[in-house]
């Protein structure tokens, strides 16, 4: 199946990523918790559901009835989505899943609904329900390969430990997804900001800039390259410019 190019409906946030995120590939969202990875997410599944594809969401950590307020705080209707057949939303419990029944649950979806966006949130969760890494990265893999075939563009969150400064995870399978994009707090000017960045990028070009990243009532605002501030990924950076390029409080 030829490789489409899927757009979040954010221009900032496509152009960091070189035009948007390529069908049949997999991306990873990085961060510590509250940094914004399953907003972004379900930016991505609101894109593929307004473009008439359906898109499917696996939550391990979060209640589903908090999870759609939540979103619906954002301007994302999840509801409406999953009443109109063309969200699929699946409350996953890490305690009662036997070891490659969420894969066959993901894949039995995909393959019956015809899903072109689906997510993972988060890979905590799913790793409380296989704790020995190398069984689920084997699965993972496995899993990712498929979905990959169908051409269907997968997205995985994973909640790194710490706020700023060094970020330490449970397991590392950035190596199994073809982007990745690493989500940060950083200080600046007496206010807590986060900033985003994309690390890799297999299936193409990719903005190697730091933005500035705000989830408003009104939805994702992705600010300008932060060209004028150094060391913003340590969570404490240097101002070294004239005029600051930080959004406003609006």
């Amino acid at each position: 199946m030829p490789s489409q190019v899927l757009q979040s409906g954010v221009p900032e946030l496509d152009a960091l990523l070189g035009g948007g995120i390529s069908s049949g590939s997999s991306t990873l969202l990085i961060g510590p918790a509250g940094t914004g990875k399953s907003s972004l997410v379900l930016q991505f599944l609101a894109a593929s559901v307004k473009r008439g594809e359906p898109a499917a969401l696996f939550v391990f950590d979060e209640e589903l009835g908090l999870l759609l307020h939540r979103a619906k705080g954002i301007g994302i209707d999840l509801v409406a989505m999953r009443d109109a057949g063309k969200l699929f939303l699946e409350q996953m419990d890490a305690a009662e899943l036997a070891p490659g029944e969420f894969s066959h649950r993901v894949r039995a979806l995909v393959e019956r609904e015809g899903v072109r966006v689906a997510a993972i949130d988060s890979l905590n969760g799913y790793h409380s329900a296989m704790p020995e890494e190398q069984f689920l990265t084997l699965h993972l893999h496995e899993l990712l390969q498929f979905l990959n075939r169908q051409g269907v563009a997968t997205f995985l969150t994973i909640a790194q430990h710490g706020m700023v400064g060094d970020m330490k995870q449970t397991i590392d399978v950035t190596y199994l997804a073809d982007s990745v994009i690493m989500l940060r707090y950083f200080e600046a000017l007496g206010r807590v900001r986060r900033a985003i960045s994309v690390m890799k990028k297999r299936t193409g070009a990719h903005e190697d800039t730091i933005r500035e990243f705000r989830i408003t009532d009104r939805g994702l605002v992705v600010g300008d390259p932060l060209r004028e501030f150094q060391g913003v990924l340590r969570g404490v950076p240097t101002y070294v410019g004239q005029s600051s390029p930080l959004m406003d409080n609006a």
